[in-house]
């Protein structure tokens, strides 16, 4: 059964997840890992700079993230880290620089549009650099992670908001209706 987006970006399946991830090149693997492993926004882990990934954790500073409420500090899994390292990154500046300007970041369109040459490929519709964020929290969501706790880690300002993304499936509704009784 096909589960209705309503205009959100598509949650991606571990299967799918699997297949998008081996067929990325390093440097892609790298961005849209960060964005799955961290529950970030494309521009979030873009802006990312060589000294807001160490000791095992990504800072997102307050002055790049929407609404500039406040850092997140995120640990950093160890999946992530692999990719991090196989991904050849920069020593220092921007991790994911401008192909123009090495003194930017790149662009999320230039994202985008790299994505988009992937998900064309692999046949995957409804994906865009969010079904990364949506993945994420719908995965720790399913997985009985508190709603607090992860709204630490997306940075969402409000629970409802935070709500908006996440994803129930048919199965995850009969599994609560099955837990009914006495």
């Amino acid at each position: 059964m096909k589960v209705e987006r309503n205009g959100q970006a598509e949650i991606l399946t571990q299967e799918q997840l699997q297949e998008f991830f081996n067929y990325l090149s390093p440097k892609y693997r790298a961005i849209f890992a960060i964005c799955l492993f961290s529950g970030c926004r494309i521009s979030e882990a873009l802006s990312l700079k060589t000294e807001d990934i160490s000791n095992g954790v990504i800072v997102f500073r307050k002055s790049v993230t929407k609404g500039k409420l406040k850092t997140r500090e995120i640990d950093i899994n160890p999946k992530l880290q692999n990719y991090l390292e196989a991904a050849d990154l920069p020593k220092n500046g921007y991790i994911f620089p401008s192909k123009r300007d090495a003194e930017k970041p790149m662009s999320s369109q230039a994202a985008d549009e790299m994505l988009r040459k992937y998900c064309d490929y692999l046949g995957f519709e409804g994906v865009s650099t969010h079904s990364f964020r949506r993945t994420a929290l719908t995965m720790m969501s399913a997985s009985g992670i508190p709603l607090r706790t992860i709204q630490e880690i997306s940075g969402h300002a409000s629970l409802a908001t935070l709500q908006r993304y996440l994803e129930v499936t048919p199965n995850q509704k009969k599994e609560a209706i099955a837990v009914i009784g006495f």
